[in-house]
């Protein structure tokens, strides 16, 4: 995997042809032996293909928008393109009305100038951490192909499409850690914003207060340069800080607990790498957390706001959706408006008092996901290693939804060792300066990239 800025680099060089780098993105994409069949539900052969020749054209010339043009960039199915339905992953939108124009992201990627070269696969309508799709089947993780493991969820097919050169970047959705699982279990980067810095228009929801966009790519300078086109600021990589004197600071309950012993590895040798080089890892109470499973026992806001979304959908055509993504919008529907009112309170209150705790540092640190990633088959055959296996993907990842901060997973395995996830979160609205504590700790354990 090369990231936006060396491609760039060798585009601008005429290294590399935006045409050229198209067509290795294509063949991989329809490689018979590859995932591509399962990653992609749509792919745009040639619409792309003369978007990667006009780009070259106009290279030619001197003009390129962006660091992103004629770069291949993947789009998960819930992002609205012009002319076609948008499906979600799911069977039940087949007969949905075209949609009108492109979502907000996609229209932005486009004048940057990226190459929109399909659209991924997923949970059916992002509704799981997992990967698993029963419609248009699961790609295979990238580690350990002969296993059969989760890719994560539920942007499964971009973060695939990244790992095995069929885009540079993927745009996903995050709810509750839709982009960040799928990126850690796969060894790339991913990134979740404030929820409210990237536009939602056009992108099929799922929860009103928890959705948000992010990239999945080779690096934290990809999401950083992704991240500002999406929020319509100009294209560039902020400032790498320093290490020396950072309060990063590890929560010592809820999100530690269980961990597989890979992980639980992995992660110790991370924090021992960054505080040599000189960051302050600090180890922190944050009972606070242990108040989620509570509040969020009937399904919280995710189940609440996702009933709303589809009750009328469910009415007309329950039979067609994934049953077990069914169960869990139907939680939603044993909530009444006291209850969801008073989750909003909880929410708000606790988002209070979590500030007291998180002001005097920098980040927190934490695992993204407490395990690596299991095979597919013994979560399709039981019912309930599939949802215990779901909660546990998505408990830590959701921390950063629930209290709308920005997140970003960045890889910190050795080469050839299972891939795992260092997550880190900061503040509400402090996205471009978590994008800079990303890459100096991207700095540090880049031999895991």
């Amino acid at each position: 995997m090369k990231s936006i800025l060396e491609v760039a680099r060798a585009l601008h060089a005429g290294d590399l042809t935006s045409r050229s780098l198209l067509e290795q993105a294509l063949a991989r994409a329809e490689d018979q032996d590859g995932e591509g069949a399962r990653v992609f539900i749509r792919l745009y052969r040639e619409a792309s293909r003369a978007q990667a020749e006009t780009y070259d054209n106009l290279r030619s010339v001197g003009i390129a928008p962006s660091p992103l043009a004629g770069i291949p960039i993947s789009v998960k199915d819930l992002f609205d393109v012009a002319g076609e339905r948008t499906l979600a992953g799911s069977v039940v939108l087949k007969d949905a009305p075209p949609a009108e124009q492109d979502a907000a992201v996609v229209r932005r990627l486009r004048a940057a100038g990226a190459v929109i070269i399909g659209r991924t696969n997923m949970t059916e309508f992002a509704y799981s951490g997992v990967g698993l799709n029963p419609h248009y089947g699961t790609p295979r993780n990238p580690y350990d192909r002969a296993t059969r493991r989760i890719p994560g969820g539920s942007s499964s097919g971009a973060a695939v499409s990244v790992t095995d050169g069929m885009a540079v970047a993927g745009i996903g959705t995050d709810t509750g850690g839709s982009v960040r699982i799928p990126a850690a279990l796969c060894g790339i980067t991913g990134f979740k914003p404030t929820a409210r810095r990237i536009p939602l228009d056009g992108a099929f929801p799922l929860s009103t207060h928890l959705d948000s966009i992010g990239p999945l790519a080779p690096s934290v300078s990809c999401c950083a340069i992704l991240d500002a086109v999406m929020a319509g600021e100009d294209p560039v990589v902020p400032p790498l800080l320093s290490l020396k004197g950072l309060r990063l600071a590890v929560p010592q309950c809820y999100v530690l607990d269980p961990m597989d012993q890979t992980v639980a590895t992995t992660f110790s040798s991370a924090l021992t790498r960054l505080s040599e080089a000189g960051a302050q890892v600090l180890e922190i109470p944050f009972t606070e957390l242990e108040e989620l499973p509570a509040i969020n026992a009937k399904g919280g806001l995710l189940a609440a706001e996702s009933y709303a979304i589809h009750r009328h959908l469910i009415a007309k055509a329950e039979d067609k959706y994934d049953p077990r993504v069914l169960t869990r919008i139907r939680r939603g529907a044993d909530m009444d408006a006291a209850e969801y009112i008073q989750l909003l309170k909880s929410r708000k209150e606790l988002i209070r008092r979590a500030a007291t705790v998180t002001e005097p540092v920098d980040a927190l640190l934490m695992p993204t996901v407490p395990q690596i990633a299991p095979p597919i088959a013994a979560l399709e055959a039981d019912d309930g290693k599939y949802f215990h296996m779901n909660a546990l993907m998505l408990r830590n990842p959701a921390v950063a939804n629930f209290f709308d901060w920005c997140a970003l997973s960045v890889p910190c395995h050795a080469p050839g060792e299972p891939p795992v996830g260092l997550m880190l979160m900061g503040e509400h609205g402090a996205d471009r300066r978590l994008l800079s504590i990303g890459l100096a700790v991207e700095s540090i354990l880049k031999w895991g990239v």
